[in-house]
C-alpha cells in the first residue's frame, strides 16, 4: 500500500470530521488515513485499531479513490 500524503488542511478536515462523528467506522477509517500519512505500516494501524489488516487496506484504498475522483 503505497503513502497517503496530506496537506496541512486536509489533515485539519479530517481531524475536525474525526472529533465531529458519532459513528464508530468512519472515525476508524478516519484514523486508518491519518496514521498512514504519518508512516504507520498496515499492521500497526490494524493492531492500534483492533481490526483486520485488509479492513485498514481497504479504508485506505478507498479513501485514495475518492481522492482521485474529487480532485
Amino acid at each position: 500500500m503505497s503513502e497517503i500524503n496530506l496537506t496541512s488542511v486536509e489533515k485539519a478536515e479530517l481531524e475536525a470530521r474525526h472529533r465531529a462523528s458519532k459513528n464508530v467506522g468512519e472515525r476508524d477509517r478516519i484514523r486508518a488515513v491519518l496514521l498512514r500519512s504519518e508512516g504507520w505500516r498496515l499492521p500497526e494501524i490494524a493492531q492500534a485499531l483492533r481490526i483486520h489488516e485488509n479492513t485498514v487496506a481497504h479504508h485506505l484504498k478507498d479513501y485514495t479513490s475518492r481522492k482521485k475522483n474529487d480532485g
